[in-house]
């Protein structure tokens, strides 16, 4: 058998917030057996990948520890593609802008190599967007060009003259130029374009950090903007704009005024529940560092389910206390070949609104739901007359508290059966370090917990770094558990759900900023 043809795939991750990859880059990625990523692509971009691909870091910023040659870079996806792998080359922004894209295309295609491009978003483009600067506008940017301010690309390949000055003639016709990796050189580069004929009072601004919490746009002037930037110490990664269409950032600036722009927030629940809770608080300008508290894996032992199952039509009711233990359950029947009506003669219970709409989606109809979304208020919910003499099936997390169970014993139950469906366990690949160094630079708003296990698993995970951080948390178990973690608990939801701890989150954070 002839041994599979590797491939590269050259893919954009965009200029920072997670969000802003392709859906094509993110299919690529949960696909990849092999991901070489630069300093300035987002951690959390790194999780889509399969637990078992090989990370390869290869820094790219100048002066970082770990940065890996080109030669050597381009060895390593030759290397990796012919002993018949996918290999993703993960770089910021959009791979063939100024990302030495162009160079590593090369040099695949001269070692026959396959591979695709997948584009990405720049941060020539999104800097500007977030900054509510146009690049083009029928009254004040007829064109736009984009260049490198490093000394390489003001140069023109026949080595006279500089494209600088040449753009900086035609700008004044009216254009707008975007100038990255300007920062180091960014006085000497707008006295140029001051010498080249641009007016002194010609509007340039300058984007740091573009679409994270870091971000800061200044707008001012070609005479004034490396001293203002000076004085802000504006740092790299910064895109540089000049041109009519830079003042319009006063006017139309956006992302700063988004209600939790700046604020940074760690989400701790396992990835496959976590993006609807993070892609909210990003909705409102925050940046969300997905931290995966727990993973989602099989029980050590299916028996106890499938004896359950085996004579599931015993049973008086079925209590389900999450989601995921919905899921389990409804693919172990499926995969044990059990007809979803056997379970026609008992009644099922949700504990919360997320578990109750999992049952729904399954055409699975809930009896009992507490007020309370906490396995104790179940017992009134379905109420205690009807629990005397009951068979009562709970699949759930392998580990988990035995309050519920022991409760329902005391109400009379006759038979209750623990029955694990799952089990959590802590994650192979989090952003443990970035978190740590967050917290010990105050770094970090808020961090949210949705169970007791998150809570005991994200300090497990960050040690010492974690004591003293605030947080955010569903419920008075959650809470206490924080609290004796060590965290000091400033949010807690009104009701046990992610939409109330999400606004119970944006209220205290528009509280502290006041």
């Amino acid at each position: 058998m002839a041994e599979r043809a590797g491939k590269v795939y050259l893919v954009g991750a965009g200029p920072g917030a997670p969000d802003l990859i392709t859906l094509r880059a993110e299919r690529t990625l949960r696909r990849a057996e092999v991901v070489i990523h630069d300093s300035l692509v987002s951690p959390e971009l790194l999780l889509l990948a399969p637990q078992a691909a090989e990370l390869i870091y290869a820094g790219k910023r100048a002066g970082a520890p770990g940065n890996i040659d080109q030669a050597e870079l381009n060895r390593l996806m030759i290397e990796h593609a012919r002993a018949g792998r996918r290999v993703v080359r993960l770089k910021g922004g959009d791979p063939f802008i100024f990302g030495r894209g162009g160079e590593e295309a090369e040099a695949l295609s001269a070692a026959g190599v396959e591979f695709e491009v997948v584009p990405g978003v720049t941060s020539a483009i999104a800097a500007p967007a977030f900054a509510g600067i146009p690049l083009t506008h029928r009254r004040a940017g007829s064109f736009v060009a984009f260049l490198t301010a490093h000394l390489d690309g003001l140069k023109r390949a026949d080595g006279g003259g500089a494209p600088l000055d040449e753009l900086a003639a035609a700008a004044r016709k009216g254009g707008t130029l975007v100038l990255l990796m300007a920062r180091a050189r960014l006085r000497e580069t707008l006295a140029r374009l001051t010498a080249a004929g641009l007016a002194a009072e010609t509007p340039a601004a300058i984007v740091q950090w573009a679409s994270v919490a870091a971000h800061r746009a200044l707008i001012a002037t070609l005479a004034t903007l490396a001293d203002e930037a000076e004085r802000a110490n504006v740092g790299a990664p910064a895109v540089v704009v000049v041109g009519e269409t830079a003042a319009m950032g006063k006017r139309l600036g956006w992302f700063e005024r988004m209600p939790l722009f700046g604020r940074r927030i760690v989400v701790t629940r396992a990835r496959s529940a976590a993006s609807a809770f993070a892609n909210g608080l990003r909705a409102m300008g925050a940046e969300v560092i997905e931290f995966p508290t727990i993973e989602t894996v099989a029980p050590d032992s299916y028996a106890e389910i499938d004896a359950a199952l085996a004579r599931l039509d015993s049973f008086d009711w079925v209590i389900f206390t999450s989601a995921t233990g919905v899921e389990r359950f409804v693919d172990r029947m499926r995969e044990r070949g059990v007809d979803v009506r056997a379970m026609a003669g008992a009644k099922l219970a949700a504990i919360g609104p997320a578990t109750a709409a999992r049952l729904a989606a399954r055409a699975l109809t809930v009896a009992a739901q507490p007020l309370e979304y906490r396995a104790e208020a179940i017992l009134d919910a379905i109420g205690g007359a009807r629990l005397g003499g009951a068979r009562i099936l709970i699949p759930r997390a392998q580990v988990a508290r035995e309050v519920l169970p022991a409760m329902l014993r005391e109400a009379g139950a006759r038979e209750v059966i623990v029955a694990p469906v799952y089990k959590t366990v802590a994650p192979a690949r989090a952003p443990v370090e970035r978190v740590r160094a967050l917290a010990a630079a105050g770094a970090i708003d808020l961090v949210a917990f949705t169970s007791s296990s998150t809570v005991t698993n994200f300090c497990a995970m960050v040690g010492e770094a974690s004591r003293g951080l605030p947080a955010a948390v569903i419920g008075p178990i959650t809470a206490a558990s924080a609290r004796e973690a060590g965290l000091k608990v400033v949010v807690e939801a009104p009701s046990y759900t992610v939409p109330a701890l999400i606004e119970a989150m944006r209220d205290y954070l528009a509280r502290s900023a006041g």
